[in-house]
């Protein structure tokens, strides 16, 4: 695989982990506007990476959250979880 689907990959997760801890934050402190501020700046971010991804690689995500491409492009190896 090229070097920025690497690249690309490693954005993703880390733009999604600060999603789960912006998520744990705002479960004990749901007013704090500057904290949703970041998570609703974080979820654009990380559906446009996601959305890049996809259209460069190939689907990330099954079960219908992710579209295919044609010819069916769920058996293209390796997949971003063997990562």
């Amino acid at each position: 695989m090229p070097q920025a689907y690497y690249d690309l990959l490693e954005e993703i997760q880390a733009v999604d982990f600060v999603l789960v801890e912006l998520n744990l934050y705002l479960d004990t402190h749901p007013n704090d506007t500057n904290a949703i501020e970041q998570f609703n700046q974080c979820t654009y971010e990380s559906k446009k990476l996601k959305k890049q991804f996809e259209k460069q690689f190939g689907p990330l995500m099954h079960f219908g959250r992710s579209y295919s491409g044609y010819p069916w492009n769920w058996d293209d190896t390796p997949w971003p979880w063997q990562m």
